[in-house]
């Protein structure tokens, strides 16, 4: 690599920043990570932090997990790449898919569909759910039906059914028959409700009123994340997603668990849906599959959803869809490998525990802070929304948030602002010192929002 002074001088000038603007990246150039260890990074100027954002929700196991950079190793040195298309396979592909059928038993899950990420994982699981439905008949069943503040990634298809119109303003227009309702938000919602399982009866009737609209018989699946995470951190609650489950099995609806976030482990259960006893039809992974290690994803395929496509003999069952980089055995290594230590290290619980830690510490931060508005979060998925007056939920301006986030990289934690919130997503190997660190950390920043 070249060095420190070339970095710098050639930082933000020759590539574009996904989810940034060009002009505002030359600017104010980003921060430049050189090494990362444990749950720790380091940039360009030397300065070591605690990265409270887990890579993109996706490092949980931190930064020296050497299984997995082995893996990644010895398969290179093995076999580099091979095409999962018609006709060929390899030995960690076929591995994997065992792997996945064991770990997501009790979710219902029976095969595994491999992409390149999040993203790619929801775009496989709209088609899916479309040609489900035309081997079964039913031509009709185009639509689709999704939550404000919602995150479903950046193909089409995925921010058409997005919640959020910053990641669809500009590139619309979107896919036809997406539609949205609103999410169980209790800090901000459309009916003024504060009691969190009326909001979900409320949400769940919105939901049942739109299907009605638009004719049950024209949807084909409802998509949602268990715990929305790019939207702010929104748990819904518990009796939620069992609502959407029954209300989707009534109208012959697909459910799609868009868990590319809250899969192995990050909400203190190894599923989001698993959280709320709720079995999917389709389930979109990638992240944590690999630790950010390698790009690569899976969806998660139901009984119901296989037997339909299994036992079809004509055209309509032929998956036309794929890429490239499908069942990379490079990826299906280093997935194997991270899976396993997944397990070993039994992650999920310790984010259970160190996410009530986490919670209860910013939670004190709002009492002594009176820039943070509202603090909610499932395990280690926390969010800070900040506010400039709180009886009137007022949002703060874009100078107070890089304020935050400069000031509380200085006290040395990496946080990531998006709008008003200050979202922490850390890895899910922390301790209760990092929990003390980020929440001291914290302290210093938000006197930026005061």
């Amino acid at each position: 690599m070249r060095d420190t002074n070339f970095l710098i001088e050639n930082n933000a000038r020759h590539m574009w920043h996904p989810m940034a603007h060009p002009a505002e990246m030359q600017a104010v150039p980003p921060k430049v990570i050189t090494a990362g260890e444990g749950v720790h990074v380091t940039d360009v100027e030397g300065q070591k932090t605690l990265d409270a954002v887990g890579g993109l929700w996706n490092v949980n196991l931190g930064y020296s997990c050497q299984p997995v950079k082995d893996a990644i190793r010895d398969q290179l040195a093995e076999l580099p790449y091979y095409s999962a298309f018609r006709g060929t396979s390899t030995g960690p592909a076929i591995e994997l898919s065992y792997e996945l059928r064991q770990w997501f038993e009790e979710d219902g899950l029976t095969r595994s569909f491999f992409t390149s990420g999040g993203s790619d994982s929801v775009e496989t699981a709209l088609r899916l759910a479309r040609q489900y439905h035309k081997i079964r008949g039913d031509r009709d069943r185009t639509k689709f039906l999704s939550l404000k503040k919602g995150y479903h990634g950046t193909h089409f298809g995925g921010a058409s059914v997005n919640g959020n119109a910053n990641f669809r303003r500009n590139y619309e227009p979107m896919l036809a028959g997406c539609f949205q309702i609103a999410c169980p938000h209790i800090y901000r919602n459309p009916f003024g409700e504060t009691d969190p399982a009326k909001l979900a009866l409320l949400c769940a009737a919105a939901l049942e009123d739109e299907i009605a609209f638009q004719g049950p018989d024209t949807i084909a699946a409802f998509i949602m994340e268990p715990v929305l995470g790019a939207g702010g951190v929104i748990p819904p609650h518990e009796s939620f997603m069992p609502l959407v489950r029954d209300i989707c099995d009534r109208n012959g609806i697909l459910l799609i668990a868009d868990e590319v976030i809250t899969a192995f482990g990050r909400t203190g259960a190894w599923t989001g849906s698993r959280l709320w006893n709720v079995r999917p039809d389709l389930m979109c992974t990638a992240k944590a599959i690999t630790n950010g290690y390698y790009p690569f994803g899976a969806v998660m395929i139901s009984e119901k959803v296989v037997e339909t496509f299994e036992n079809n003999d004509d055209a309509f069952g032929n998956i036309g869809h794929g890429y490239t980089y499908s069942a990379h055995p490079v990826g299906a290594a280093a997935a194997l490998a991270a899976l396993a230590e997944t397990k070993r290290l039994n992650v999920a619980d310790n984010a259970a525990v160190r996410g009530d830690e986490l919670l209860a510490g910013c939670k004190d931060l709002m009492s002594r802070h009176e820039g943070v508005g509202d603090v909610r979060g499932k395990g280690l998925m926390v969010c800070l929304e900040l506010v400039a007056d709180r009886a009137n939920k007022t949002a703060v301006a874009k100078s107070v948030m890089a304020d935050v986030f400069e000031k509380t990289y200085e006290a040395g934690v990496m946080v990531r602002v998006s709008g008003n919130n200050v979202i922490l997503s850390p890895p899910l190997i922390l301790t209760a010192e990092n929990v003390s660190t980020i929440v001291t950390a914290l302290d210093h920043g938000l006197s930026a929002a005061d």
